[in-house]
């Protein structure tokens, strides 16, 4: 049986489901924390109280081995992804390969390939938002100049204190070689090479004695908020939440953000394909996307949804300010490079576990 995480409104959607859909059942799975917590209340409430299919939530941390080993034994349909790992895993053989284009409904006279951002439809995924991996500082422990550029973060001098990353090369390779320098738009040419990569570890020596990795994606707020990490790498999501929901000192530096596609994909072996579409279908509607992005600042990847976008409910605050693509942000900005994610994995794991062991 397929394991399930229900809030209590879901309990009564599924009380009052018509009898017809006794027998249907969806896995539905997603990220946990503030991003989970949005999806529930712009996407998956509704979803269930239009359906009276109530989604069964389950949790990943976006690793392909999880995928791998997990998604059959435990029956997952839909899969909330970044879109390089989708990549992968669509060449794998894990993830269905269906057009998306048909899956997804016309808006307002737009076609979905007019609405949706380029590059939106892949083989086996559909690009849902975008998000921004940032940095972000305890504003206590600078009173006085504060971070502004990605410089700062390798900056122990001026900036001291520890850093909170991933133990992951992800983003952090990037914004070595934009600290020392190199134009935004040549950084993955770069890194494509032997000096690329050298010149970027060199410049990750530089706070390597600083360094506090963490696992879990909650970590990079909570080491901010009890003061043992004074900058940390993270999603601007979930740094606005603890920040603007939770009164964290919390500030971040749009400068350097990498912005990333988070798109659904289905399970290759579902055994309920006909309903993933349509909760697909569902979850990519633009006012779908404009309510999660009025709870969590991600962008929505529909042209249609950013003109739904209004004021968090509980602060009043107006979302569509804290986007990581809002034209305001100051700074340099990296757009994730998907099929070079996709096809360096395995060499920029090798060399960063090499740069641990100190090689």
């Amino acid at each position: 049986m397929k394991k399930t995480l229900l809030l209590s409104s879901f309990v009564l959607a599924a009380c009052s489901a018509p009898a017809s859909f006794a027998e249907d059942s969806l896995v539905v799975v997603s990220w946990g924390g503030a991003y989970e917590d949005a999806q529930r209340t712009a996407i998956l409430e509704p979803y269930a109280g239009q359906s009276g299919i109530v989604p069964s939530i389950m949790r990943h941390s976006g690793s392909l081995n999880e995928l791998r080993d997990r998604a059959q034994a435990e029956s997952w349909d839909v899969i909330d992804m970044q879109r390089d790992h989708a990549i992968t895993a669509c060449e794998q053989g894990w993830l269905l390969e269906t057009d998306f284009r048909v899956v997804v409904s016309a808006y307002d006279g737009l076609q979905p390939e007019e609405d949706f951002v380029d590059g939106a439809f892949l083989d086996c995924s559909v690009v849902q938002n975008l998000y921004a991996t940032v940095v972000a500082y305890d504003d206590r422990a600078y009173p006085g100049v504060k971070p502004s550029r990605i410089n700062d973060f390798f900056d122990i001098e001026n900036f001291p204190g520890k850093r909170a990353l991933p133990k992951s090369p992800d983003a952090v390779l990037e914004w070595a070689l934009l600290a020392i320098g190199v134009p935004a738009i040549q950084v993955y040419d770069l890194l494509s090479t032997d000096r690329g990569l050298r010149l970027a570890f060199r410049k990750l020596d530089e706070i390597r004695d600083s360094i506090i990795w963490w696992t879990d994606v909650s970590d990079a707020e909570k080491l901010l908020q009890d003061g043992r990490a004074a900058m940390a790498s993270g999603f601007n999501g979930r740094f606005f939440s603890a920040s603007h929901d939770r009164g964290a000192p919390i500030s971040i530096v749009w400068d350097g953000r990498i912005i990333g596609y988070e798109v659904w994909a289905i399970y290759a072996k579902t055994d309920q394909e006909e309903l993933a579409k349509e909760f697909v279908d569902f979850a990519t509607s633009p006012a779908q996307l404009a309510r999660l992005a009025e709870i969590i600042p991600y962008g929505p990847a529909r042209n249609s949804a950013f003109l739904r976008i209004g004021k968090n409910s509980v602060s009043g605050t107006p979302m569509s300010d804290h986007l990581p693509n809002a034209p305001h942000h100051q700074g340099r900005a990296i757009f994730r490079d998907s099929e070079w994610y996709s096809k360096t994995a395995s060499l920029r794991l090798r060399r960063f576990e090499d740069w641990l062991e100190g090689n």
